[in-house]
């Protein structure tokens, strides 16, 4: 059955706010590093990354990063990036290793990894520039990186019955349910949906662009029939009703005709997943799991996967070969020695001769 919202409409969509909930206080932030001689190296660092073509993304979540190794330098006094020794940088991995989160859980070696790499970096930056003479994290070792399988897989019936919840009699319902099959039918991220524009789709090459990906990079990708009928439906039917800005270029909108946030985004479809009775834990990310699983299941290349997915390395893309089981159990099933008629007519072999 359709899911409809709970909340009554009247005649045509109306584009008023609700009322803000007081904000939830704050987790306690990193304290106060600018006072510190490291600081200013900081901010020339980001810059030169920005400059580099990195991301807005990526140069802010490195300079987050290198904020938590200032201010644990300067509790311990260090200001200074010529006094900084290979032991310092170790003892803060160290640190890192042996902390604790609020819940009593380790920091993953993956975890551990990225607030490693972005401080190895720096310091590379450092001596690159002359302002140390060597380099001190040169020879840090970073815990590996292990490639862990996802945590679950939507089989094809549960996708369907997922992308068949929205009430398609409403623009919402439309609007939700062109989302749910773009994402499967592209596996594409939750931040390259959100970044779609009106002139991504290209209904009549059925085909979807999405600009600066992850790392930056473009890429051109099939839109599926059903998908694209969606997604024309919607611009045709539901997104002039959503509209609240005529100027407005992003494809998919709010109930408030604005932009979506990525974590608005996942809001909604774990709605979705919760009124279609799935408890697994993700939310848009699981589209792109299953997409990638469900077409290596029906024979796609690996490699085409690998430009679905926008991988720059295969290596990322072969976990799905791994969870890819159907194939694997066919022919575990047809060449397998140890095959269900071959115990049966053991056991039945058996029988005879106890009861010779």
């Amino acid at each position: 059955m359709p899911y409809r919202k709970d909340r009554p409409r009247r005649g045509v969509y109306t584009k008023t706010r609700p009322t803000k909930k007081a904000a939830a206080p704050k987790p306690k932030s990193t304290p106060p590093i600018d006072h510190n001689g490291l600081y200013p190296y900081l901010l020339r660092f980001s810059e030169w990354a920005a400059m580099s073509g990195l991301s807005p993304s990526t140069v802010k979540s490195r300079e987050q990063v290198l904020r938590r190794f200032i201010a644990w330098c300067d509790e311990r006094g260090i200001d200074d990036p010529k006094t900084i020794t290979k032991p310092m940088l170790e003892r803060y991995q160290a640190h890192l290793y042996h902390y604790r989160k609020p819940n009593g859980d380790p920091l993953s070696l993956g975890s551990q990894h990225a607030l490693l790499a972005p401080v190895k970096a720096f310091f590379k930056w450092l001596t690159r520039q002359n302002y140390l003479p060597t380099n001190p994290a040169s020879e840090l070792v970073l815990p590996k990186q292990i490639r862990g399988l996802p945590q679950v897989i939507l089989s094809v019936e549960e996708v369907e019955r997922l992308i068949h919840l929205p009430d398609t009699g409403t623009p919402y319902g439309v609007r939700d349910r062109a989302i749910l099959e773009t994402l499967y039918s592209t596996g594409i991220r939750r931040m390259e949906l959100v970044n779609l524009t009106l002139y991504d789709v290209d209904a009549s090459r059925k085909t979807l662009l999405v600009r600066q990906g992850k790392g930056r990079k473009d890429r051109l990708l099939p839109l599926g029939e059903r998908a694209l009928h969606w997604v024309e439906r919607y611009r045709r039917e539901a997104r002039p009703q959503l509209l609240a800005h005529h100027d407005e270029q992003t494809l998919f909108l709010t109930d408030y005709g604005e932009p979506w946030h990525k974590n608005r985004l996942s809001d909604l479809v774990r709605k979705y997943l919760h009124h279609a009775h799935i408890d697994k834990p993700g939310a848009c990310h699981l589209f792109r799991h299953a997409m990638a699983t469900h077409m290596l299941e029906n024979g796609a290349d690996i490699r085409f996967i690998q430009t679905m997915l926008g991988h720059s390395d295969l290596s990322t893309t072969q976990i799905y070969t791994q969870v890819s089981i159907e194939k694997l159990r066919e022919i575990h099933a047809a060449t397998h020695p140890a095959r269900v008629e071959n115990s049966i007519d053991t056991d039945q072999t058996t029988v005879k001769r106890e009861e010779t």
